[in-house]
């Protein structure tokens, strides 16, 4: 399973327009070759390098239930226009924030997992409770990089 961006490569810069100040829309991802038994995708964006100005890692998009054959998740993507559920991120809301480093240039992940399985959460569930129904049932993941800069 491989996760690409036609906005940015794997380590290269966001672009400014994905950012939580600007446009706030997640960049457009490409899901490629998921294993055919996965019955459903997930998707999850966080920010490892928010540890030490917010004492955590930071969830900015946390995704699930979307069809396992989907390909791709285009600019402003609404996951619930296919079945899908968004989680809460740390800004508090439903849905994507996109990077907003309070401090230096931090780096993005972009994790998608193949699934043997739908989950049953209800919107607005966090990362957390995500990775503990995901437990057991991740047949693949890919992740992409990205960087962006205050």
């Amino acid at each position: 399973m491989r996760l690409t961006s036609d906005a940015f490569d794997d380590g290269d810069a966001i672009p400014e327009r994905y950012g939580y100040r600007a446009e706030n829309l997640n960049p457009p991802l490409a899901i490629e070759s998921p294993p055919e038994e996965a019955e459903a995708l997930a998707l999850v964006v966080d920010d490892p390098d928010a540890v030490e100005p917010a004492g955590k890692v930071w969830d900015h998009w946390v995704v699930w239930n979307l069809p396992a054959d989907r390909t791709e998740v285009p600019v402003g993507f609404d996951p619930t226009g296919v079945g899908g559920r968004e989680g809460t991120n740390d800004y508090g809301e439903v849905g994507y924030g996109g990077p907003n480093p309070p401090d230096r240039e931090h780096t993005y992940r972009f994790v998608a997992y193949a699934l043997d399985t739908t989950v049953d959460l209800g919107s607005g569930a966090t990362k957390a409770d995500l990775e503990a129904a995901i437990e057991g049932h991740v047949l693949a993941a890919a992740r992409l990089t990205g960087t962006y800069a205050p």
